[in-house]
């Protein structure tokens, strides 16, 4: 029993003691890397590729805009005439472009008169847009009547934000 516990307590000792560290000398250590700052070149970018950005970005601000009306109205109002002439601008500058009318309407009235108002607004946009050039080819209308609001609640500031022509353009 007598030879277990100096077994055991020497390798307690052992266990127990640390190695002194021992330093490399100055010369010996590693030296850090320079950090090599990262050159990075832009490569040229194709005429394409600028214009089908310029493109898409005129694409988003036509598609931003709208043709509003007065309630139970269908006629369009002298101040959205800059918005049709824009419109039909681009169209003319793009002979793959075709635009899709979307008439909508506020949420008063029944399902078949709103969809044959919203019907009509877009029309008198089309009629608009072939005034000033555009080909009836490159357009299209629908109605989607009270289906798709922009906003919801039930009061006038809705219900005037709903009544409008939006446009959708594709560009083939």
């Amino acid at each position: 029993m007598k030879k277990i516990a100096i077994i055991l307590s020497s390798l307690l000792i052992v266990a127990c003691s640390s190695t002194p560290k021992i330093d490399t000398p100055p010369a010996a250590k590693e030296t850090p890397k320079p950090v090599v700052p990262a050159i990075t070149t832009t490569a040229p970018v194709a005429p394409a590729e600028t214009e089908s950005g310029k493109l898409a970005a005129e694409l988003q601000q036509l598609q931003k805009q709208s043709v509003y009306f007065d309630f139970d109205q269908s006629s369009v109002k002298p101040e959205y005439r800059d918005v049709i002439q824009k419109q039909a601008n681009f169209i003319k500058a793009h002979q793959n472009d075709v635009v899709t009318l979307k008439g909508n309407t506020d949420e008063r009235g029944s399902n078949e008169y709103n969809l044959s108002l919203g019907g009509k607004r877009a029309q008198a946009v089309k009629k608009d847009l072939e005034i000033l050039g555009v080909g009836a080819s490159q357009i299209r209308t629908v109605s989607y009547g009270a289906e798709k609001p922009r906003l919801t609640c039930h009061e006038e500031k809705c219900w005037q934000e709903n009544r409008r022509v939006d446009f959708d353009h594709q560009v083939n």
